[in-house]
């Protein structure tokens, strides 16, 4: 491990008071009476439906992920176009029931099922709908209007002040803090951030297989966005937000001038079970990163986490062709964290076309905005796939290619350090993402744990769904005693794993 010396800043902070440690945890019964709901309402307020009976196309993920096609710039999205782009961002699928209670399944993931994260937009000429901010309500596949009008000068002003032409659309993403902190307590921000990059990530593929632009932006005047969407601060909070770029001049409202605060029954709509407690450690680490990063050349230095042998790498470029079993939209529909294993391996095409779906850079990202992406570096714990001997490796994104670290097996021990789930032994493979805390701190301050969180979130989503049109199963692990993760993958002493994804063969149904 290399030896390194840094002073406490906010992110080590944060992510070493909740890091759990074998023999530490408390116990931690879940108050059932009170368990959140994972519906957001407002009570009384008329809901616009959303056409439920909508044509996809039948590409597959893959091509949709690749496409270089002509984006569609000018045309405005119609409500046909909306009730896409949400049903596969976070629609429900399906559901099942366990001792009388129903649960609903969605097209995305989420720590524990807990669905924190919200989902607003705005819009600016949409086809068949009024200009105005509206809310995803899920459990009803419809629109909850909160402010009529034309309001993209706040939007833009918020989000991009040098923005001159109004978004055709502003998605917002929000997280509710007590939906996760039910049961993850402290430690929930990290659900927060990471589920949100769960969404993001869906929402982004939605938008490029409608063929629509996109630009997405973890950076913007938190207090206004929140004020904007009507949120209690200190029970919902804004934390991504992805814009489709319009060719209309900014107009509207002065924004000089305040825009009404929303109602006190559309702030208490946050409130999601009759007692809720609050983790002061979560609205800290959030309020410490409400700084904006500013918009200049930062040239952040590459998050090496760990000391890669000087071997050849091992080449694993991705097929052109996948070997996908279902279309993007069958993909959606099936995606489930599924982790009933079977010790078998996966083909070389398999994993690397895993790989390619990991080292795709976004088409949309914004020209002057921050590469997020290169917070975080990905490793491989491989055991059981063809052509690549059992060890953890390192991703070179940029080579479609492996950096051993270490040999051996380690499958066994990493399912120890996960608090013993024992399924995650039969994987065939772990997907670790890591970033480096120090770096972050001192580039970014403590916005700098949002983006390597997210961006963790969004990379295990697209994982969950390069599997599921694979036919893998894939499950994502965001609990597992933090200093001997460290220790088993040879970390330096600033790095940290953040996010844990295992895949393999499971069982036929």
């Amino acid at each position: 491990m290399k030896k390194q010396t840094t002073e406490n800043t906010p992110c080590s902070d944060y992510h070493n008071l909740t890091s759990y440690q074998r023999g530490k945890m408390l116990m931690h019964f879940l108050d059932w009476e009170n368990q959140p709901s994972v519906f957001k309402t407002y009570p009384g307020a008329e809901r616009i439906p959303l056409p439920r009976d909508v044509r996809h196309r039948e590409d597959s993920l893959s091509i949709v992920l690749k496409s270089q096609t002509p984006i569609k710039k000018h045309r405005y999205p119609d409500m046909a176009d909306l009730s896409k782009i949400f049903a596969l961002t976070c629609g429900i699928t399906g559901k099942g029931g366990h001792e009388g209670a129903v649960h609903y399944y969605r097209s995305v993931a989420s720590a524990g099922a807990l669905y924190p994260t919200e989902i607003y937009v705005c819009t600016s000429g949409a086809q068949g709908l009024d200009d105005g901010l509206y809310h995803f309500s899920i459990a009803h596949h419809a629109l909850t209007l909160l402010r009529k009008g034309d309001v993209s000068a706040h939007v833009a002003d918020a989000v991009r002040p040098t923005l001159h032409k109004a978004p055709n659309l502003t998605f917002f993403l929000s997280a509710i803090f007590f939906r996760s902190a039910w049961k993850y307590k402290e430690r929930s921000y990290r659900y927060h951030l990471m589920d949100t990059g769960h969404l993001l990530e869906n929402l982004v593929v939605a938008l490029k297989a409608q063929k629509f632009p996109f630009e997405f932006s973890f950076d913007f005047d938190d207090h206004t966005l929140n004020r904007f969407l009507g949120l209690d601060e200190t029970k919902e909070v804004c934390l991504a937000v992805c814009y489709m770029p319009g060719e209309q001049p900014v107009k509207g409202m002065n924004t000089e001038e305040e825009i009404a605060d929303l109602s006190e029954s559309a702030k208490n709509a946050s409130i999601v079970s009759q007692k809720e407690t609050d983790y002061p450690a979560v609205l800290e680490i959030h309020e410490q990163g409400l700084h904006e990063t500013a918009r200049s050349n930062v040239e952040l230095p590459t998050i090496d986490p760990v000391d890669l042998k000087s071997e050849k790498p091992i080449d694993v470029t991705g097929p052109e062709i996948w070997p996908e079993k279902l279309n993007y939209e069958g993909t959606f529909l099936h995606r489930r964290s599924k982790r009933n294993y079977v010790p078998k391996s996966i083909t070389h095409t398999h994993l690397a076309s895993l790989v390619q779906a990991l080292s795709m850079k976004d088409r949309g990202a914004c020209s002057d905005a921050l590469d997020y992406q290169n917070t975080v570096r990905t490793g491989l714990i491989v055991e059981n796939a063809q052509g690549i001997d059992p060890g953890f490796y390192l991703l070179i994104e940029t080579k479609g290619s492996l950096g051993r670290v270490n040999s051996g097996y380690f499958l066994d021990i990493m399912t120890h350090i996960c608090l013993d789930q024992k399924w995650l032994a039969n994987a065939a493979v772990h997907f670790v993402f890591l970033t480096d805390i120090e770096i972050l701190d001192r580039y970014y301050g403590a916005r700098g744990y949002r983006y390597a969180m997210m961006v963790s979130g969004r990379l295990g989503e697209r994982l969950y769904l390069a599997a599921t049109a694979m036919g893998l199963g894939c499950c994502g692990i965001g609990a597992f005693y933090d200093s001997e993760a460290s220790q088993l993958l040879g970390l330096t002493s600033t790095s940290r794993l953040l996010y844990l994804v295992a895949i393999g063969p499971v069982k036929s149904i």
